[in-house]
C-alpha cells in the first residue's frame, strides 16, 4: 500500500483533484508542476520550467502541457483536460483517470474500455528535462498513441498570447522535432524512445483559464501554441519514453535514462522520506553558485528565507557539504553587512535588516552539528565582522545600534523585517524602530561572536566594545521590552511607542542560544504564544484577540497581503516556539512538541503533496495558501524532527 494515497472514487471529481498539486524540480533549477490529474490551474504550472539567463534572471514555462489521445479502431480517447471561459472543461480527460500514486514518482492510471494505460513523470536530476513514460497496461486491439505539445515560452509571472512574431518552424531530430518560439530562447528538444509520426499543424489554443490565477485576483486567459502532433503505435506491455529539454540526445537511452532516474528517488514512503525529498528540492546548484530557493513555484533566492532554512534543509540530513557552499555563495554577494535580500547582480535589494543577524544564527547551527568551529572562522569570520562594525557604525536603510546598544532600522515606506508586506508603497506591518527578533538576534550574534573568538583566541576583536557592553545591551533590552501587563515582550518600539500586540516575533528571543530572558519570563512569554497565536500549522503572527486580526487569507494580492502578517499562519515559527519550549520545559514538554510534529503527517497528502505550505489561514480549519511547496517550513519541520530526536523521541 502506497504511504500517499487519495480516494480513486474522487479523483474525477475537479473539486477534490484539482486542489491536489505536484512540485518536482533539479538541482540545476528547473522545476515541474501541475495538478495530480494533469491540468494546469496556474500560470506557474507546466511541464518543463527551466532558467533562460540569457533573457533574465527568471524561470520560463517553455512546455506547458502535453495532452494524450488514444487511438483504437479510429475512435479518439482524449486524456488532455483544459478550462476555458464559460465553465467550459475540454476535453474531459479526468473521466478517465482511475488511480494516481506518488511513489517513487508521480504515476497516473488512464481506463478508456479496454485499455488501461499508465502514465510516470519525473524531472532529470542534473539535466533541465522532463522525462515521461507512458506504458500499456491492456489492451484488446490495436493501439495509437497521439501527443501534442502545448508550448508556451514565457516568464514564469506572465501569460502568454497569440502573436504573428511566434517562430512555428522546427527542426527534424532522432525521433522527434526542435523548436525555438522566439530569439534569445533555449531550444525544446521533443523526442521518443520510438520513432513517431510528426503532423506539423501549427495552430494557437485560445483562452485557456487558470482558476487559481482567477481566485488571486491575477490576470488568468492565456493562448499556447500547439505546433503540431506525434502518432505512434504502442502494444500491450510495452513503453514510450517522452523526453523535453534543452538539448538533443540519443532517443535509445531515454528508457534507460528513465531506469536510473527512478533509482536515484529517495521513497515517498514515509512522513520523515517525504520531509526530506522536499527538502532537497530547494537546493539548487547553477553555475558555480549554490543557493536556497525559497518557495515553489514562483519565489527566488532570499537571504532571510536562506539562513533560516539551510540548517534543517541540509545540516538535519548531515550535508554539511551543501551547506558551506549556500553559506559561501551568500557571503561572496554581502554588500558591506548586508546580504542580497532578492535578485542577484546589478538587480539585487538589500533591505532586510535581520537576514545579517540570521546569518550568525546559521553558523551556530553549522558548529552544533560539526564541532568546527576554527573551519567555521576561517571561511566565515571575516563576514561576521563586517556585519558587527556595519551594524554598530551605520549603514542603509537606517541600520544602526543606538545609544542602548541596540539596533534600529528603518523608516517611510520602509519593511525591513520579515513582515514586509507592502501594499500602495504603504508598509501594513513597518515596525519601523527596534524590533524584537531583531535585538534579541544581535544580542545572540555579538555573544556568539566573541564566544568563538574566546575559544579559538583570536585577538584584538572587542569591535568597538561591545564586548563590554553586552551586560548593558541586555539590562536595557529587558528594561525597553519587558512588557510587566502582559508579562510579555513589546514587538517593537519607536521612539516613546511600545507596540504592544501579541505576534510571535518575541518567541525567537526564547528559542536563540545566547537569550537575554530568565526563564521565568522565557515560561511566560511561551505560555502567552500558547494560548493566542498556536494552531496546528504554525504560530499566528497576530493574535485574534487585536482588532487588526484577520483570519482568513484570500483575494487579490493587496487583501492577501493585508493578511499575510496580520493573522495568518506560518508553520516556520513552529521551530523556534519547539526549541524555546523545550529548552525551558525539557521532557515534561515533550508531548507538546511530538503533536505538533505529528499533525503535520496529514498535510502530505493535502495541496502541495509531500510537501508543506507557506501559509495557512489563521482561522480554523486553517486552510493552505501561499506557495505550495515552502522552504523554511519544510526545513524547521525537520528542526522539529532533530530535536525530538535528541531527546530521544523515535518518529
Amino acid at each position: 500500500m502506497s504511504y500517499i494515497q487519495f480516494d480513486k472514487t474522487r479523483l474525477i471529481n475537479l473539486e477534490y483533484s484539482l486542489s491536489l498539486e505536484l512540485i518536482r524540480s533539479n538541482r540545476s533549477g528547473a522545476y515541474a508542476s501541475t495538478s495530480i490529474i494533469n491540468c494546469n490551474t496556474r500560470k506557474y504550472h507546466g511541464l518543463l520550467v527551466v532558467p533562460q539567463p540569457e533573457l533574465d534572471d527568471e524561470l520560463h514555462v517553455l512546455l506547458s502541457a502535453l495532452d494524450e489521445t488514444v487511438i483504437q479502431h479510429d475512435t479518439e480517447f482524449h486524456f488532455g483536460l483544459h478550462k476555458y471561459p464559460g465553465g467550459n472543461w475540454n476535453p474531459r480527460g479526468h473521466k478517465y483517470v482511475r488511480d494516481f500514486e506518488t511513489n517513487p514518482i508521480p504515476m497516473v492510471i488512464y481506463r478508456v474500455g479496454g485499455v488501461v494505460l499508465k502514465r510516470e513523470s519525473l524531472l532529470a536530476t542534473n539535466d533541465d528535462r522532463i522525462l515521461i513514460r507512458y506504458t500499456l497496461l491492456d489492451a484488446h486491439s490495436p493501439t495509437t498513441l497521439r501527443f501534442s505539445p502545448f508550448l508556451a515560452f514565457r516568464n514564469r509571472h506572465h501569460l502568454s498570447t497569440a502573436n504573428i512574431w511566434a517562430d512555428t518552424s522546427y527542426g527534424q531530430i532522432q525521433n522527434g522535432t526542435a523548436m525555438c518560439l522566439y530569439q534569445g530562447y533555449s531550444k525544446l528538444y521533443m523526442q521518443f524512445s520510438a520513432n513517431p509520426v510528426y503532423v506539423h499543424v501549427p495552430e494557437w489554443n485560445y483562452n485557456i483559464e487558470y482558476i487559481r490565477e482567477q481566485e488571486r485576483g491575477y490576470d488568468y486567459t492565456e493562448d499556447l501554441l500547439e505546433p503540431g502532433f506525434f502518432e505512434l503505435p504502442i502494444g500491450k506491455g510495452e513503453s514510450i519514453i517522452f523526453s523535453a529539454g534543452l538539448s538533443e540526445l540519443d532517443a535509445n537511452k531515454l528508457p534507460a535514462m528513465f531506469n536510473l532516474e527512478v533509482k536515484k528517488r529517495l521513497p515517498r514512503d514515509s512522513f520523515a522520506n517525504c520531509l526530506a525529498n522536499s527538502a532537497q528540492q530547494f537546493l539548487v546548484e547553477r553555475d558555480g553558485k549554490s543557493e536556497v530557493i525559497a518557495g515553489y513555484p514562483w519565489y527566488g533566492r532570499y537571504a532571510r528565507d536562506t539562513f533560516i532554512g539551510l540548517p534543517g534543509l541540509t545540516l538535519e540530513l548531515n550535508n554539511t557539504k551543501q551547506f558551506r557552499s549556500v553559506m559561501n555563495t551568500m557571503v561572496s554577494e554581502m554588500r558591506g553587512p548586508l546580504f542580497p535580500n532578492t535578485g542577484h547582480g546589478t538587480s539585487a535589494v538589500y533591505n532586510s535588516v535581520d537576514a545579517p543577524l540570521w546569518f550568525f544564527w546559521a553558523v551556530q547551527q553549522y558548529i552544533r552539528h560539526t564541532r568546527d568551529y576554527s573551519g567555521a572562522w576561517t571561511s566565515w569570520g571575516e563576514a561576521m565582522k563586517a556585519v558587527i562594525k556595519g551594524y554598530s557604525e551605520g549603514t542603509d536603510f537606517n541600520i544602526r545600534m543606538n545609544d542602548h546598544g541596540l539596533i534600529e532600522a528603518g523608516g517611510a515606506g520602509m519593511a525591513l523585517t520579515w513582515m514586509d508586506a507592502i501594499v500602495d508603497g504603504i508598509p501594513i506591518t513597518p515596525r519601523t524602530g527596534m524590533p524584537v527578533e531583531v535585538n534579541a538576534l544581535w544580542y545572540n550574534a555579538l555573544s556568539f561572536f566573541f564566544e568563538l573568538t574566546d575559544r579559538l583566541e583570536v585577538q584584538d576583536h572587542n569591535l568597538n566594545g561591545l564586548r563590554d557592553r553586552l551586560p548593558d545591551i541586555r539590562e536595557n533590552f529587558l528594561q525597553l521590552f519587558w512588557n510587566r501587563k502582559r508579562r510579555c515582550l513589546y514587538d517593537f518600539i519607536y521612539g516613546d511607542y511600545r507596540d504592544d500586540a501579541i505576534r510571535p516575533n518575541q518567541v525567537i528571543a526564547v528559542s536563540l542560544p545566547y537569550s537575554m530572558l530568565s526563564d521565568e519570563q522565557s515560561r511566560s512569554i511561551l505560555e502567552v504564544v500558547k494560548s493566542e497565536l498556536l494552531t496546528p500549522r504554525g504560530l499566528r503572527s497576530l493574535t485574534p484577540h487585536h482588532p487588526d486580526y484577520k483570519g482568513d487569507y484570500y483575494g487579490n494580492q493587496a487583501d492577501r497581503d493585508r493578511a499575510i502578517h496580520q493573522g495568518t499562519v506560518w508553520p516556520w515559527l513552529l521551530g523556534h516556539f519547539a526549541e524555546g519550549w523545550l529548552k525551558i520545559y525539557g521532557q515534561s514538554g515533550l508531548w507538546l512538541i511530538r503533536q505538533i510534529f505529528n499533525d503535520f503527517e496529514v498535510v502530505m497528502r493535502q495541496d502541495g503533496i509531500g510537501t508543506v505550505s507557506e501559509v495557512y489561514e489563521g482561522n480554523p480549519p486553517h486552510k493552505a495558501g501561499g506557495a505550495i511547496s515552502q522552504a523554511w517550513s519544510v526545513a524547521e519541520l525537520h528542526r522539529i524532527n532533530g530535536m525530538l530526536k535528541s531527546m530521544g523521541q523515535t518518529i
